[in-house]
């Protein structure tokens, strides 16, 4: 990428940002930029990943606030600091956690920002970055290491989230790996099992597209239906990680660890989940463990799960290039929005670069 950050002097009045009306009302129109307050800065989007939550919240359900501008997958450069702001210079390059927590209740006090009872979050419930300019909370920036590439820090989320998952189930040298749905999250936990020393890591997804991307990543096996898993799975594999957030495969991904195994949950469904008797008598026969996994935060803020991908990404031994399918300008972003909903061409991780050009 060749953005580059514009001085204070040079800022403009007003801004492109994509902005949803209502559910399905996405317009791409100019809004005044934003102003940083105490403590806050003010951020040139470099790059904007869309999430897959992204698409059901612009498309059906919308926005805790409306109008609002979503995206929270994102980097930036420092443009302006607020009153009181140090530590950060205009040009540095940052990735910037979406959960913006209190840092007041017990939750936070200990350090389980993820559980915070009075968050706020970029692209839900406060303007997000599919935009020019966004507005941050100093306390929300993480500095980028040198010469990283603004598109990587903004993959920095998708790779938190599925580290911070799999370090709930122990995942250590040896352990046989089962990611289901592989999809960004998914291919980011086919590369960290492989950095943690896994034996073998095998990934479950209908798409014959993103099983290849699986391979690219390191899957062992790339496998496309549930036989196919069971014949590989042997007396079932030690981790199992699900991030397609639909019923079957939550059921998949229960049914499939072995004795004493841990299945950790990321996907979110929109629908009912139910597990099968023979499931449910099975995880309780073998003592599995069955894992909750929300955003991926810990202490210090951001927490280890942000800095280790940024470190990893940096020395090369995290990939991600090969996961962008889409890179596109703000003026794309409502009839993506569409496709991608309509699931009418394949993607994978879809950028949004809003001052490109």
């Amino acid at each position: 990428m060749t953005d580059q950050p514009s001085t204070a002097s040079a800022l403009p009045a007003v801004m492109t940002a994509a902005v949803m009306h209502a559910p399905g009302d996405i317009r791409v129109e100019e809004v005044p930029v934003p102003s940083p307050g105490p403590g806050e800065v003010l951020l040139k989007v470099a790059a904007c990943g869309v999430c897959g939550s992204d698409i059901p919240r612009m498309l059906r359900n919308g926005g805790y606030v409306m109008p609002i501008i979503c995206g929270h997958e994102f980097s930036a450069h420092v443009e302006t600091l607020g009153e009181g702001v140090t530590g950060f210079s205009p040009g540095d390059l940052v990735s910037v956690p979406p959960l913006i927590p209190c840092r007041h209740c017990d939750f936070c006090v200990r350090g389980d920002f993820g559980l915070c009872e009075d968050y706020d979050y970029f692209g839900s419930r406060s303007d997000g970055a599919y935009a020019q300019y966004v507005v941050s909370p100093v306390g929300n920036l993480l500095l980028m290491p040198e010469g990283l590439d603004p598109r990587a820090a903004a993959m920095l989320d998708p790779a938190a989230i599925a580290l911070h998952a799999l370090w709930k189930t122990g995942l250590r040298a040896g352990h046989r790996v089962l990611v289901v749905g592989a999809g960004p999250i998914g291919l980011f936990a086919v590369q960290w099992a492989r950095l943690h020393g896994a034996a073998e890591v095998v990934t479950i997804d209908l798409s014959e597209e993103k099983s290849a991307m699986a391979r690219e990543a390191g899957a062992d096996h790339a496998v496309q239906t549930l036989d196919e898993a069971k014949a590989l799975a042997g007396r079932g594999f030690d981790v199992v990680l699900e991030s397609a957030g639909v019923a079957v495969t939550a059921d998949m991904a229960a049914r499939l660890v072995g004795p004493k195994g841990h299945a950790v949950f990321v996907g979110i469904p929109h629908a009912p989940v139910e597990l099968a008797k023979e499931t449910f008598n099975q995880f309780l026969r073998l003592e599995v463990t069955l894992h909750g996994s929300w955003n991926s935060f810990s202490a210090p803020f951001p927490g280890d799960e942000w800095r280790v991908s940024a470190a990893k990404m940096a020395s090369g031994e995290l990939r991600w290039e090969f996961m962008i399918t889409h890179e596109l300008p703000l003026s794309a972003l409502p009839e993506m929005m569409q496709k991608l909903g309509a699931r009418s061409e394949h993607s994978s991780k879809v950028i949004f670069v809003p001052n490109a050009g």
